[in-house]
């Protein structure tokens, strides 16, 4: 059956002509307001891919973890870097036109501390190029030029949210989301009118004090599922920090919501609610931003669970009848297809490795879940970790297929009540026997059966997005530094080109002057903070280039040589340095927000941050506080923790150098043997 439909695909797949159009455009995140991550070109093909090349390359100094998807517009691609500064560069020659500069670290360098540098993309619309920066501002910028036309603070000055996803443009207007769930912070999306920056409307994800939510019937109706204590000062959670999509035949805007804040449910809402809308995906009038509907994928999250992955759109012939859908594969290891009229749930399974729950009761639309697993009875092992099975990496369906390619991961948590803790429970990795857990896969899904038709393990977790195009091709890079083409049908792996580094973000494809193009950024990071081997750890901090690279048939531009992938560690070390186990055991408490960008127990995945065992600066007392404390690094992504004492600053870089002393050690050890 396999071979069959296999077969029939290619079959479907075969292109007729490889005419493409002179000019196509990537003008949205995901491509095309569908979000589909589909480009409807077929120069580059199953029969001819194997002569792809690379066109031209061009170095990104400065750039640590890149994650955006550019966006091609009439020869020019523009795209954000790790500080949210924007790009813009010519398709025809890859030569930079102009960068903007946004200076996060200048305009507000407190926001540096809730998450390390990353940022999704831009958004293009009309001669203007949007961007939300870190610091939580929106800024609109001339295209033609890069110089700023407005900016406007969508989030409080000193609040804990922060912006990493990319604004989405429709109707004349702006709309961005931010992060900062996990912090208890109540998320909502807002629209602006894209001339002047003016605030359109705003949706609040969840409710809060019974005066907010007084006169809106959706807050009221959602504060229902909460119970009578004051959560909206515990906090709450369920921010939109990714997922928004726009569907201009029924003028709508779905976003896809956040986890809770606290993750245990027991301290963030004794009273036993659903809590509407964590876990959501909301559908809003796109020209007022009322409620329409949602759907939530987890009643009462407990788990760092959300709904913020991309979401798209679709018409699908299901039992006979066409249906226009939104499909989605959320953290909790279930493929979502919904009724994008009503919101209804239409099917559901599992993806991946999921044992939270059952299955997907179809008829309530409610997931049939395992006992327990709100760690209400004690620690409770599940599947997927707080990452999922699929995170924010792009998918894309490919309507001549059939298919969703869609980027997995497998691995499982332990869930331990911590109740003294913000957000109430601990969780750690948890492995079996299972060969695969701790890898990620690329799994060609058909979301009308509910089935994989073909699955691509690799050998680690945290993988790009993908591409997919009416040549019959995927596309994918992977963080060991391939980017790799798949026959879209059966996955047979059909080019492979080696970066030199990894990669995270999703390749685009479009055309310009008759030629069909495919870009993508090269800049991987990891979250690694838990070590466990669990991320390649060979990308050394600042070893390699970040890159755009650019491909086309006959492509023979070559990448200059970089540093190969190294994982040998060496760490320096001062002998004679006497270290007190106390102020190791309170360093390595502090050290616990360090672990976001320099790696759990130090051991760093490349990038955002340098392994702090081989820093020549970590060595040095003096040097430690001027970088910790006084902020010397702050233009290259470092924080400052000015409100550290000189003995705490003495505790972390004890634990610092102990970490470095004990590799040290290990590495003797071994080469003893």
């Amino acid at each position: 059956m396999k071979r069959l439909f296999a077969l029939a695909a290619a079959l479907l797949l075969t292109p007729l002509s490889a005419a493409t159009p002179p000019n196509a455009n990537w003008p949205h995140y995901g491509g095309q307001y569908d979000e589909a991550g589909y480009a409807a070109l077929d120069q580059i093909n199953r029969q001819n891919v194997r002569r792809l090349g690379l066109a031209w390359s061009l170095d990104l100094p400065g750039e640590q973890s890149l994650e955006a998807t550019p966006i091609a517009v009439d020869g020019v691609l523009y795209f954000t870097g790790s500080f949210s500064d924007v790009y813009a560069v010519s398709v025809a020659t890859g030569r930079l036109l102009w960068k903007h500069e946004v200076r996060v670290w200048q305009h507000n360098p407190d926001k540096m501390h809730y998450i390390f540098p990353l940022n999704r993309g831009a958004a293009y619309a009309e001669g203007r190029v949007f961007v939300g920066a870190t610091d939580g501002r929106l800024i609109a910028l001339d295209a033609k030029t890069g110089n700023e036309l407005w900016s406007v603070e969508t989030v409080e000055h000193n609040d804990r949210r922060t912006i990493t996803g990319a604004p989405r443009v429709f109707n004349g207007k702006v709309i961005i989301g931010q992060g900062g769930g996990d912090s208890g912070s109540r998320g909502y999306v807002t629209a602006y009118d894209q001339t002047s920056g003016r605030q359109v409307w705003r949706f609040y994800v969840v409710p809060g004090s019974p005066e907010q939510n007084r006169g809106d019937a959706a807050m009221e109706m959602a504060a229902r599922t909460w119970g009578n204590s004051p959560y909206w000062n515990t906090g709450t959670g369920g921010t939109v920090w990714h997922g928004i999509t726009f569907d201009p035949e029924m003028n709508r805007i779905y976003i896809g919501t956040g986890n809770s804040g606290p993750y245990n449910p027991r301290k963030r809402d004794p009273g036993g609610g659903d809590n509407l809308f964590l876990a959501s995906v909301v559908a809003l009038d796109a020209d007022t931003g009322k409620y329409v509907w949602h759907y939530q994928v987890n009643p009462r999250e407990a788990w760092d669970y959300k709904a913020a992955a991309g979401m798209v759109t679709a018409t699908l012939s299901i039992e006979g009848r066409q249906r226009k859908v939104l499909m989605q594969a959320p953290t909790n290891g279930f493929f979502y297809v919904l009724d994008r009229e009503t919101g209804k749930l239409i099917s559901a399974d599992k993806i991946g490795k999921a044992t939270w729950a059952d299955h997907i009761d179809l008829e309530t639309g409610r997931p049939v879940e395992l006992p327990g697993i709100r760690y209400e009875n004690g620690p409770v092992v599940i599947w997927p970790w707080t990452a999922g099975v699929h995170n924010w990496q792009a998918m894309s369906y490919n309507p001549g297929t059939g298919l969703v390619y869609v980027p997995t991961m497998q691995l499982g948590f332990r869930f331990t009540p911590a109740p003294d803790s913000f957000l109430g429970v601990v969780a750690t990795p948890e492995f079996t026997d299972d060969p695969n857990d701790g890898k990620g896969a690329l799994v060609a899904w058909d979301p009308i059966a509910q089935k994989a038709r073909w699955t691509h393990w690799q050998k680690y977790m945290w993988n790009g997005g993908t591409l997919s195009t009416a040549g019959g091709l995927v596309f994918q890079g992977d963080n060991e530094g391939w980017l790799t083409v798949y026959d879209a049908a059966d996955g047979a792996q059909v080019w492979r080109f080696n970066a030199g580094l990894g990669i995270i973000a999703p390749p685009v494809s479009y055309s310009w002057r008759g030629t069909q193009y495919v870009s993508l950024l090269v800049g991987w990071a990891g979250p690694n903070p838990y070590g466990h081997g669990l991320m390649p750890t060979g990308w050394r901090y600042n070893a390699q280039p970040r890159r755009l690279l650019t491909f086309r048939l006959g492509g023979r531009a070559k990448l200059p040589p970089t540093a190969p992938y190294d994982e040998t560690v060496r760490p320096v070390d001062d002998p004679s340095l006497v270290l007190d186990p106390a102020a190791v055991a309170a360093g390595e408490k502090l050290y616990l927000p360090c672990s976001g960008c320099h790696g759990g127990q130090t051991q760093s995945a490349g990038a955002p941050g340098p392994d702090l065992r081989e820093s020549a600066i970590a060595m040095d007392r003096a040097l430690f506080g001027k970088v910790v404390h006084d902020g010397a690094s702050l233009a290259k992504g470092m924080p400052q923790f000015a409100n550290f004492s000189e003995t705490q600053l003495d505790q972390l870089y004890s634990y610092v150098r102990a970490k470095a002393r004990e590799e040290k050690q290990r590495i003797a050890a071994a080469g003893a043997k």
